[in-house]
């Protein structure tokens, strides 16, 4: 069997470019997950390396849909070849059981990990420069403006929760939450 696993990160990322990827692959079944990668937790994936039998293959559109940490891939790898399972990551080939392919795998891991820990130092230090900006949020930004909110907060001295949603499209949460900050 030809088993195809995918991943993203967030609930908010899209599946369907890997999805496509894999079903052109030809793969039997398919699994898949909106799961960080950073942890080893993975349900869906979990399930399919129990599944996965001598014979089998497993393929992956990137190496980094298949591990973050290149300690976690090599040991999941060598367990996929101790039980005679192909590994087909599309996007470096067929990860082959032979020592060359093996330290290729090795390098590529240690690659795709460096790769995602200067994304992190990346994403600190920009967040360091941001703080040091006298209105720094974290978080998402608003979707609505100061304007829009104090006009909602107003309506609140006359008006329920519920109208004011209703009027405004402000969530009663976001109305609490700015409420409160004016009384901070």
């Amino acid at each position: 069997m030809k088993y195809g696993y995918a991943r993203v990160s967030t609930v908010h990322q899209d599946l369907e470019s890997q999805l496509q990827q894999l079903n052109g692959e030809g793969c039997d079944k398919i699994y898949s997950e909106k799961f960080t990668g950073t942890k080893s937790d993975r349900s869906q994936f979990n399930e399919l390396l129990q599944i996965l039998q001598e014979g089998d293959t497993l393929v992956i559109t990137k190496l980094d849909r298949f591990a973050r940490s290149a300690d976690n891939a090599i040991r999941t790898i060598k367990e996929l070849f101790k039980n005679g399972v192909r590994v087909h990551i599309l996007n470096m080939g067929i990860v082959e059981d032979t020592p060359t392919g093996r330290l290729i795998f090795n390098i590529l891991s240690s690659f795709a990990e460096f790769e995602r820990d200067m994304i992190v130092e990346r994403t600190q230090e920009g967040k360091a420069i941001a703080k040091q900006c006298e209105d720094f949020r974290e978080g998402r930004p608003n979707k609505y403006s100061k304007k829009q909110i104090d006009h909602a907060l107003g309506l609140l001295r006359t008006n329920s929760y519920k109208e004011v949603e209703e009027r405004t499209g402000i969530s009663k949460s976001t109305l609490i939450r700015a409420k409160r900050k004016l009384n901070d």
